[in-house]
């Protein structure tokens, strides 16, 4: 899987291979203010956000990460990013989550459309037996969007993530069998196949 480089696309959102150079794309977005607060990963300058790029670069050769970069189809515009982590092939899970979309896509739809293609990719494509989530207990936006696109939440990992401002969150574990998805797709993604 290190040398993934599929694309992945439907008539609103293309999520392409994250390249070195995409930082410039994704500047103006990755330094809006409070964009990642609930993540532990700074990409507030330019440094930083190529480093984050530069990292997932890194994952990806050695297997464990799929970084895109996200484009909305309708608006023309880059809008984010967002990658596959944790891939484990020999128990065929694999999580979706590094998501950050710039705030003037949010509540389009873009999101969801996103995680259809990527859920579709990992249950239809890599055939996965379980698709995870993992999200900051306090960021309810996240956390309902997840659940309102069939995840469940499996429990939570008390403290266990050490935050830049040195705060210690908790993280709710949600997932998605193999055996959910079609039901999924059929229900809540019906608009989309």
């Amino acid at each position: 899987m290190s040398n993934n480089q599929s694309i992945l696309e439907n008539n609103t959102v293309k999520l392409i291979p994250l390249q070195k150079n995409d930082a410039l794309l994704l500047e103006n977005i990755a330094f809006e203010k409070d964009l990642v607060y609930y993540s532990p990963t700074d990409i507030s300058t330019t440094g930083t956000l190529k480093n984050y790029i530069k990292q997932a670069l890194i994952n990806r050769e050695k297997g464990g990460e799929l970084p895109f970069i996200i484009f909305d189809k309708i608006n023309q515009q880059y809008a984010g990013s967002t990658r596959f982590g944790f891939i484990n092939t020999k128990n065929k899970t694999i999580h979706i989550g590094w998501t950050w979309i710039g705030k003037a896509f949010q509540g389009t739809g873009v999101n969801t459309h996103i995680k259809f293609l990527m859920l579709q990719y990992a249950f239809e494509t890599l055939v996965f037996e379980k698709v995870e989530f993992r999200i900051d207990e306090r960021n309810i936006r996240s956390r309902k969007a997840v659940e309102k696109i069939g995840g469940t939440l499996e429990g939570i990992l008390r403290k266990d993530t050490l935050m830049q401002d040195g705060f210690r969150r908790s993280t709710c574990c949600y997932g998605i069998l193999k055996e959910e998805w079609p039901k999924i797709k059929e229900t809540i993604f019906k608009d989309f196949t």
